[in-house]
C-alpha cells in the first residue's frame, strides 16, 4: 500500500540559495529511489525558510530502505548546517474516507 511521507524542513534564513542548490542534488537520487513514486517540493509563500517535502512510496519498506540509505552511504552532508532546526518527518497512510 503507498503511503505519504512529509519532511518539514525549517531553514536559516541566509541559507535558502544554497540549501536549494544542496536539495535540488540530493532530490534526483530520492525520485530515482527504488519505490518513490513522486516528490515535491512546496515552500511556504510568506516564509521561504519553511519547507515541506511531500514524498510518496510504494510501501513502508520502500521508504525505510530510503532512511537507510540517507542515514549511511547517501547522507546529506551538507543539510544539517543549513537547518534552523530539526526535521520534523511523519508518515501517513491512505484511508477510504
Amino acid at each position: 500500500m503507498p503511503i505519504t511521507v512529509i519532511l518539514e524542513l525549517r531553514l536559516k534564513p541566509e541559507a535558502v540559495s544554497e540549501a536549494r542548490d544542496v536539495m535540488r542534488r540530493a532530490l534526483k537520487d530520492t525520485r530515482a529511489f527504488a519505490g518513490n513514486l513522486g516528490t515535491e517540493v512546496f515552500v511556504d509563500q510568506d516564509d521561504e525558510t519553511h519547507w515541506i517535502l511531500n514524498e510518496v512510496w510504494e510501501s513502508v519498506e520502500h521508504d525505510e530502505a530510503y532512511r537507510s540509505f540517507r542515514a549511511g552511504e547517501g547522507r546529506i552532508a551538507e543539510l544539517p548546517p543549513l537547518l534552523a532546526a530539526p526535521p520534523v518527518k511523519t508518515r501517513y497512510v491512505t484511508t477510504d474516507i
